[in-house]
């Protein structure tokens, strides 16, 4: 096992930067091909960590830069002794749990590998069904569940064998395995957009299933050209009205294979957002309302099957949200994540039938943007209170007191704590920087980095941080917030032209955006100004603007980018006769859209996987567009009623399989252009998804038409 310390990793990296001026001097120009060439710039990013029971290391999936082979990493619980212990021989580590302080298990390929700390060993421990995955471990640690092909299996390590604990499963109609919804017709696992899939209680006798049944929803085809034959390649996808996936939760007995299903109210009308076990063997279950307008968290009680509500929360206005819950350490209490008030926050209540009312324990003043964690005696969340484009953790005491902000580097932070409190992982990006887990006591202080991902060829390059602007609204009385990515080395007297994109809700964020983020500083090396607008719809403003994208989709939020080109064009080094607008999914739509209702405030648009029918939406938009029998008036609200606006140029992008938004609505509207003599474009990819920015060969085309199709119109004139 080749044993390679991080520290001559960062002696490299140091090397690198004290080259940084001499090196930026020496920039070649940054080409569409160098961001999708292998191995990937941004190198790998690491996977989430796992801790040790006992706190002392935590282990993660990773690899060095220009190694395209996972293998597992173990750290001690300050990220100051970070190593490599698997096999360099074995496949890529998919899963990780610890069975003891000293002993992980991982899944790689179709095995087993166990990894002592101890002893410095990482050996094959057994194999396991081909296809396994989400491998959990009993609370004895001498078992593995794992989930294949829609049932769940059991690994027992002293015998060496796998026994599967349910029959449950039913295949897929779709032979084509891509796609958001070429799901199993009946599984064990999450609902299309969420959910959990299972866990072991306390004991290791039970493991409570979420069992999700697709049979009930409509039939699509979505043909695959690509086949020898064209294939319909049907698949179950249903449109808003339509009968949804049916969730339900489970009690399987491990050792006879029983289920006992708890009767939730309305399972196809209902997602379940999770389940958790309390110390001593309740049950926790949170549900939601598909249209989000009702909330509630039931309590099983140990050994039982009955469901008692505990809370029931209901709000019409309420649209697409964050929840989550956990159980409180004396077993008593739930903590959950709820937007009671004008901002998400995290709340206590009862569980028993006292009929207490939920107390507010965060800070009301921002949002909390994650679910509950608790370790040891406190509680850990992500929040924004710093301001709305920053994300870090806080650690409130649960014996009382403020919360505290753990995390200081700028940018996005997303917290892992250890079992008792005392430490905590994050994975830190921001505006020029990939994803990299850090280490840090959870009393605060400096953060020890952990990964160094990215290739030389990345971070020998400089890279420009946004800038973060407020501005009033045209048509209210909100301020708006805008990310904006300058050229280096503008010149003065010069007007620039400006891209929105890719436009959508919370990206005003000071993250970074995986693909997005490269294409995004390609563009600005080019000379373009980039613009992203925290439209309504966002978080960090408060409820009401929240919420106004209820029933609202492609309407005020348009307002909200003209008021931004109204503040860009009154800057002078902005040229008002080139700005463009594009994005994908929702983002494609506001593409569309803006175009359409707004003739002139965009002079170029591209529409990547835009929604531009709301009749074809999926059956989670009903929170955010509810149903044709409920509001109709919303689904007549399709593009093609204004096909006859177009007069700005529009290039649309669109995979033939992207199950979310059927290329069938691209193409009607596409239909009505051509009937009314309108000039646009159009690129597709036969097999690509709605995911087609991630999509190997894919991204690189169809970012290049992007590129090319700004160029072509916006571009800067040759001095």
């Amino acid at each position: 096992m080749k044993q390679i310390s991080l520290m001559q990793t960062w002696v490299v990296a140091g090397l690198l930067i004290s080259m940084t001026a001499t090196v930026t001097a020496q920039e070649g120009e940054l080409t569409l091909d160098d961001l999708f060439a292998t191995p990937k710039l941004t190198g790998t990013t690491p996977s989430r960590p796992v801790w040790a029971p006992n706190s002392g290391h935590f282990a993660f999936s990773w690899s060095e830069p220009g190694n395209p082979v996972r293998g597992l990493w173990v750290s001690t619980s300050d990220g100051k002794e970070v190593r490599p212990s698997s096999n360099t021989a074995s496949a890529s580590v998919r899963d990780i749990v610890w069975t003891d302080a000293n002993t992980i298990v991982s899944l790689r390929g179709n095995d087993l590998w166990q990894t002592s700390l101890s002893q410095g060993d990482d050996l094959q421990l057994m194999p396991v069904e081909a296809g396994a995955h989400d491998l959990s471990i009993s609370p004895s640690g001498n078992q593995a569940a794992y989930i294949r092909n829609g049932d769940l299996w059991l690994a027992d390590f002293p015998s060496k064998q796998n026994r599967r604990l349910t029959e449950i499963g039913i295949a897929s109609l779709s032979s084509l395995g891509k796609g958001r919804y070429s799901r199993p017709e009946r599984e064990i696992g999450p609902g299309i957009w969420s959910g959990p899939t299972y866990k072991w209680s306390p004991d290791g006798k039970t493991i409570v299933i979420h069992v999700v049944d697709r049979r009930e929803m409509r039939k699509v085809p979505f043909p695959d050209y690509l086949a020898a034959q064209t294939n319909p390649n049907e698949v179950r996808r249903s449109y808003p009205g339509d009968p949804n996936e049916i969730r339900r939760v489970g009690l399987l007995n491990v050792e006879s294979g029983n289920i006992i299903y708890l009767d939730l109210p309305d399972p196809h009308a209902n997602q379940v957002i999770d389940f958790n076990w309390s110390p001593n063997g309740a049950l926790l279950v949170d549900t939601a309302s598909d249209t989000a307008v009702e909330r509630k968290l039931f309590v099983v009680a140990p050994g039982e099957s009955l469901l008692r509500e505990i809370w029931r929360g209901v709000r019409e206005s309420r649209m697409y949200t964050s929840f989550g819950s956990t159980w409180h350490p004396d077993g008593q209490q739930v903590i959950f994540l709820s937007d009671m008030g004008d901002r998400y926050g995290l709340y206590t209540i009862d569980a028993s039938p006292s009929k207490n009312r939920p107390q507010l324990l965060t800070d009301p003043s921002y949002d909390v943007l994650s679910a509950p964690s608790i370790a040891g005696d406190a509680l850990f969340y992500a929040g924004n209170g710093v301001n709305p484009y920053e994300q870090h953790v806080y650690r409130l005491n649960l014996s009382g007191g403020n919360p505290e902000q753990v995390t200081r580097l700028s940018g996005q932070n997303v917290g892992y704590p250890s079992p008792d409190g005392q430490h905590l992982v994050f994975m830190h990006s921001n505006d020029t920087s990939p994803p990299e887990l850090y280490a840090i006591s959870s009393e605060g202080g400096d953060a020890t980095r952990v990964t160094q991902s990215p290739l030389p060829a990345f971070t020998e390059r400089t890279w420009a941080a946004a800038e973060y602007v407020s501005f009033p609204s045209l048509v209210d009385d909100y301020t708006l917030h805008a990310r904006i990515l300058k050229p280096t080395n503008m010149k003065p007297g010069r007007k620039y032209p400006v891209l929105f994109g890719p436009v959508y809700s919370n990206t005003a964020r000071n993250r970074w955006a995986g693909n997005y983020s490269l294409v995004q500083h390609l563009l600005a090396k080019k000379g373009y100004i980039i613009v992203q607008v925290d439209s309504r719809g966002s978080n960090g403003y408060g409820r009401a603007f929240r919420e106004e994208f209820l029933l609202g989709f492609a309407d005020q939020d348009i307002e909200d980018y003209a008021s931004a080109v109204a503040y860009m064009e009154s800057l002078d080094y902005v040229d008002p006769d080139r700005i463009g607008i594009w994005g994908s999914s929702y983002g494609g739509t506001l593409s569309v859209y803006s175009l359409l209702m707004k003739p002139g405030l965009f002079q170029v648009g591209v529409a990547a996987a835009a929604a531009v029918d709301p009749m074809f939406f999926g059956t989670d938009d009903v929170a955010i567009v509810r149903s044709p029998q409920t509001h109709p008036e919303v689904f007549e609200r399709k593009a093609l009623n204004y096909a006859g606006n177009l007069g700005d140029k529009l290039l649309f992008i669109h995979g033939i399989q992207d199950h979310v938004v059927p290329f069938k609505t691209t193409a009607m509207l596409a239909e009505e252009l051509i009937k009314q003599g309108k000039d646009f474009d159009f690129a597709f990819a036969p097999g690509a998804t709605h995911g087609w920015s991630r999509e190997r060969n894919y991204n690189r085309y169809l970012f290049g038409k992007i590129i090319e199709y700004f160029d072509r119109h916006l571009a800067m004139p040759s001095e």
